[in-house]
């Protein structure tokens, strides 16, 4: 695997110069291979990971199932295209067993998911059922632990 993006994918905040300093490699090279694995679209972006919950945004998150009928010829890409489209949709993932589709959706509020979901999302001709989870608290995500260090007295059991 590129050394460069396994760096990058634990921190994507780091220079030219410290990634060159990391691999051996001169800061030209560097900058020469980011280039092309951005061009090859390798690199698909860059993203912070920010804890919403300490800022003023009002942010609810869901984990939907789908199960879907894919068209002939298409497989579970067209409706998969399809979904990815919506701007509350984050994140589609083809899944393997109980149900097909895999979706991290955003909102405001537990009633505009709700909404998004039998408005926009349950009647596309494919799909056959849906299936929504609401994110309660992310404890980790990509890899980062999210949550502080001190323990919240109201989630243990003694």
């Amino acid at each position: 695997m590129n050394t460069i993006l396994q760096i990058l994918a634990d921190n994507a905040r780091l220079t030219n110069e410290q990634l060159a300093a990391m691999t051996g490699k001169t800061t030209v090279e560097v900058a020469q291979e980011i280039d092309r694995l951005q061009r090859e679209g390798i690199i698909k972006g860059y993203k912070a990971i920010v804890d919403w919950d300490k800022t003023d945004r009002s942010l609810c998150l869901a984990r939907i199932e789908l199960k879907v009928t894919p068209k002939s010829g298409m497989g579970f890409d067209e409706i998969a295209g399809t979904i990815a489209q919506f701007d509350e949709v984050q994140e589609v993932y083809l899944m393997s067993g109980g149900y097909d589709l895999a979706l991290e959706v955003a909102g405001k509020t537990f009633k505009d998911v709700a909404l998004f979901v039998a408005h926009r999302l349950a009647p596309l001709e494919s799909v056959q059922s849906t299936a929504t989870h609401f994110v309660l608290k992310k404890y980790k995500e990509q890899g980062v632990v999210t949550v502080d260090a001190q323990l919240d007295m109201r989630e243990v059991s003694f």
